[in-house]
């Protein structure tokens, strides 16, 4: 059938099972905007305040609902702003597909108004990137695009499109989207191997991330890890990958992780990291990391292997399809003296919540507490976004919302947005910040107009806690330009935008402006002012060793 480009945009979009698409207009994307206008009751757009946050929040609903998140900008400005949220996907390995729209070809480089080249820019942030400059191309681009963002390690992809291109008519056959193949590990030697130094270790530590909610593996993780009869711990981008409130989850590993996961993965014997990056926030110094362990690395991409930390042995291939492949050749393995030492660390160095006023930890521990086990919990970036990874029990997977690789403040409202719009049945919390709250409060705008029901939690020191931390303990107490004393107030923001703004500053007010907005069913904003001084504890030094862990009992802090 003849297709105007615009047309074969939303035709490939619901091909893919497209139903929320998150953007901005502008020129140069105004023929699909006018053709999605007429897709409305099949497409459901969602109107941003900024096309950063529709970029964020195409991430959250991809990592929430586990599809492709789709998002939508014009030329120039509105592509460049999509950057941040597009590197941010990149980083953490979310499926996503940006579309944007360009000058027409006859003007196509000769700087003309609102020109840029976002396919050039995102090169380096995207799985892949494209320009397309022919209607005859547009179809099979766009069903690349979709293919690749899942396929393998998932990631976001970008297809930039001529003005020209959206208003010219071309065939169109209608597709099935192409099935996704797993890949299952081809080296059976390798799998032996790994096998093999499973049985020989006397000390086992499983180190889960990321990839494990990717792959949608977290039945088979918890089946590896009882038959291993091991500890485990997960990194902060795979919070949830398994329940928390199984005894054998010591807590977050690294730099803010328990002293109990530091101590127990310092003396391992075998380290088996699946899903993970090794990233330098989880390891400290790498040349010393696990040092009398053996580490096995199971990962889809080959080129996380011997990256950031040699490995002894590693399997290439579908999580989720490896964990299935080894629970089926492993035995059941018994550790009772391993276990028996690591619960004792556990006993001996449990996180402390301060008992004297509102704290961050105690803030989550609040949210925790009144919430259900299938809550989505977001967070931006900081001191909050460890106290949420610390100190709420994450139950299932897909439940923890946060940037890890980029560290992107202001990611949290955008995120939120999104995982709500994926999974209305599901209660959203954002555990922001007062920095970060400032980088993205413009689409509480989005939340009203939307009538989308999150709730806002900002934990209020009034300074940029995780810098102010850096700067109390390893740069004499100068506070350069992290201290935020000014006037604005968030609850009044909030109301301003038309959500509902609370005020607490002690444990009986939090508990009561979130039980009563939790019952709402409506939009809210709760601002708890907690001590600007307070602290992330544990706490490595940065390259330093997970053995030389320290809290607030090892260390007297600044002022």
């Amino acid at each position: 059938m003849q297709l105007n480009g615009s047309q074969i945009v939303m035709e490939c979009l619901l091909e893919q099972g497209v139903d929320t698409v998150f953007g901005y207009p502008g020129g140069a994307i105004l023929n699909v905007y006018d053709e999605l206008y007429k897709y409305s009751d099949r497409i459901h757009h969602v109107l941003t305040s900024h096309e950063q946050g529709a970029a964020h929040a195409a991430d959250g609903y991809a990592r929430a609902t586990g599809r492709v998140g789709v998002c939508f900008a014009t030329s120039g400005p509105g592509a460049t702003n999509l950057v941040t949220g597009i590197a941010t996907a990149y980083m953490d390995s979310v499926p996503l597909v940006a579309i944007t729209c360009n000058v027409g070809n006859a003007v196509l480089g000769k700087d003309s108004f609102q020109e840029i080249d976002i396919s050039g820019i995102t090169i380096p942030i995207t799985k892949y990137s494209s320009l397309v400059k022919r209607v005859e191309d547009l179809a099979p681009m766009l069903r690349k695009a979709f293919r690749l963002a899942q396929e393998g390690r998932p990631g976001p992809v970008l297809v930039d499109i001529t003005k020209d291109v959206t208003a010219a008519v071309g065939e169109y056959e209608p597709q099935k989207p192409e099935k996704i193949v797993k890949m299952v590990p081809q080296d059976a030697e390798a799998v032996e191997t790994v096998l093999s130094m499973i049985r020989e270790a006397k000390k086992p530590f499983v180190f889960a991330g990321g990839g494990v909610i990717l792959a949608d593996a977290s039945e088979e993780l918890s089946e590896f890890v009882k038959k291993l009869d091991t500890p485990v711990t997960l990194s902060l981008m795979g919070q949830g990958a398994f329940d928390e409130a199984d005894p054998r989850y010591t807590g977050m590993l690294g730099m803010h992780g328990t002293k109990a996961t530091n101590y127990g993965v310092a003396e391992c014997d075998l380290l088996v990291g699946i899903g993970v990056r090794f990233s330098d926030r989880c390891t400290g110094n790498t040349k010393k990391f696990a040092s009398h362990a053996k580490i096995v690395q199971i990962d889809i991409d080959p080129a996380e292997v011997n990256k950031n930390i040699r490995t002894d042995a590693h399997i290439i291939g579908d999580i989720r399809e490896t964990l299935r492949v080894l629970n089926e050749k492993l035995e059941q393995q018994a550790h009772p003296e391993w276990m028996a030492h690591i619960a004792e660390l556990k006993e001996k160095y449990p996180l402390t919540v301060s008992e004297t006023g509102l704290s961050g930890p105690g803030v989550v521990q609040t949210v925790d507490r009144l919430t259900g086990a299938d809550t989505v919990i977001v967070t931006d970036v900081g001191q909050h976004q460890m106290w949420a990874s610390q100190h709420y029990t994450y139950r299932t997977p897909r439940t923890f919302l946060s940037s890890g690789g980029l560290g992107t403040m202001g990611y949290g409202l955008g995120a939120a947005i999104g995982a709500k719009v994926g999974c209305p049945d599901k209660t959203v919390v954002l555990i922001t910040g007062d920095g970060c709250l400032r980088m993205n409060m413009n689409e509480l705008a989005t939340v009203s107009r939307n009538e989308i029901p999150v709730i806002v939690v900002v934990v209020n020191n009034h300074v940029l806690g995780m810098v102010r931390q850096w700067q109390t303990l390893f740069y004499g107490g100068r506070y350069s330009h992290t201290v935020l004393r000014d006037k604005v107030s968030f609850p009044a923001v909030a109301e301003a935008m038309g959500v509902k703004g609370y005020q607490a500053c002690t444990k009986e007010e939090l508990e009561a402006a979130l039980s009563e907005a939790l019952a709402s069913g409506k939009a809210a904003l709760i601002d708890c002012a907690i001590d600007s001084d307070e602290k992330v504890f544990p706490m490595v030094e940065p390259g330093g060793l997970l053995e030389d862990t320290f809290d607030e009992n090892d260390v007297v802090t600044g002022a």
